[in-house]
């Protein structure tokens, strides 16, 4: 559940506003913490993550891995209530919709091992979920699904739901709640869909919550259990979870800080723990920066999926809500200003934004983490690293 999906589907959150957050007295400069790539090949990228907290944001922790080596660095703060804890290099957080992703991937695999077909209906494989209200998993496939052209209501854009578990009452009463997929999927079809499926585009979390879903009924292990099979294992993630019900992010990690308001400009209150089962498949995993630059890098240069699925990941649908993009299965493809393209995802959860791309030969990769959801810029760290001349 990404922050800049909230911003184009739940506007009245008021995510989009900048913080009046004391920047100035919380501002820290950005902390070069490996020095194998020197620091002056990315100057414009600790500038960007500076301004991101003279905005608002407490604290920004990054990864870069390029020709140069490997850079890390951090600005601002880890912990508001101190002031003194700054964000570290290692620090793991809750990654959001980055984790559409890795259940794309496992559903691409399953897809190559001939274990389903990706033009398989959702019905074939969860007879009678996807129905009422105009919805009918009959008439949309698996790939609908990773590509968000199925037309399905996004049950986070439910009214009850963002009262309950994006407002400050309510998610103060209900952050420990337990969710099951089933449980998000009915809210979502107490809704008409967005559009017939595959006429048009629109982002819905349900789509994850379902696919989710059907890797369990494929393969009979939850879709996590998969994940750490078929990707976290064989890469090394050491830092990377799918924590299913458990509350806590496990060090290293700082605080996640959210405003649970429709403006921005009010008390920040520390959102770090909270029952990820409100995201399920569509946004509940942690990792940290450098194991998602390894996961992207491995996924863009063909050693998680074969050349005819990554092809099919690749295969992108227009977004008009995100100039110069296109979502594929579970991957965004960007062009940046400068010409430069690149894939990935970005993601969000409460008190937690993060951003993590590749360019296509996996060799140049970014990501990072903003331990705030209501400000800051993401793109400008973005269009800092790829395109930005160094001074």
């Amino acid at each position: 559940m990404s922050p800049r999906t909230l911003r184009l589907r739940l506007g009245r959150l008021g995510l989009t506003g900048v913080a009046a957050l004391v920047a100035a007295s919380l501002t820290a400069p950005a902390a070069l913490a490996d020095s194998s790539a020197p620091a002056r090949h990315h100057g414009p990228t600790r500038l960007a993550m500076d301004a991101a907290v003279k905005d608002g944001v407490p604290g920004v922790t990054a990864q870069v891995k390029d020709k140069y080596g490997t850079w890390k660095a951090t600005s601002g703060v880890g912990d508001l209530r101190t002031k003194q804890q700054p964000r570290s290099a290692q620090d793991r957080y809750r990654v959001g919709s980055i984790t559409k992703s890795f259940v794309s991937t496992v559903l691409l695999q399953l897809e190559a091992e001939g274990e389903l077909s990706l033009d398989d209906t959702v019905d074939q494989w969860l007879p009678s979920v996807v129905s009422g209200n105009g919805h009918d998993g009959r008439r949309i496939t698996l790939r609908q699904l990773l590509n968000h052209t199925s037309g399905i209501f996004d049950y986070t854009a439910d009214d009850d739901f963002v009262r309950t578990y994006f407002l400050k009452d309510g998610f103060f009463e209900h952050r420990f709640d337990e969710l099951s997929p089933e449980a998000l999927v009915k809210i979502a079809m107490a809704h008409k869909p967005d559009f017939v499926p595959g006429t048009s585009w629109n982002y819905s979390n349900t789509n994850y919550v379902l696919a989710g879903m059907v890797i369990e009924k494929a393969t009979g292990h939850a879709y996590g259990d998969e994940i750490r099979q078929r990707i976290i294992e064989p890469l090394g993630l050491g830092s990377t979870f799918v924590p299913g019900t458990y509350p806590k992010v496990p060090g290293p990690s700082s605080r996640a800080y959210g405003k649970l308001a429709e403006s921005a400009t009010g008390p920040t209150y520390d959102v770090t723990e909270l029952n990820p089962s409100l995201a399920s498949a569509a946004g509940e995993m942690i990792s940290d920066s450098g194991d998602l630059n390894r996961f992207y890098s491995a996924l863009l240069r063909g050693r998680l999926l074969p050349g005819k699925q990554l092809t099919e990941m690749k295969a992108t649908v227009k977004v008009d809500q995100i100039p110069n993009a296109g979502y594929g299965l579970g991957l965004i493809e960007r062009k940046l200003s400068c010409g430069v393209v690149v894939w990935g995802h970005g993601g969000g959860i409460h008190g937690s934004t993060s951003e993590a791309v590749t360019t296509a030969d996996g060799r140049h990769s970014l990501a990072f983490n903003f331990n705030g959801d209501w400000s800051g810029n993401s793109d400008a760290v973005v269009e800092a690293e790829f395109c930005a001349k160094p001074k």
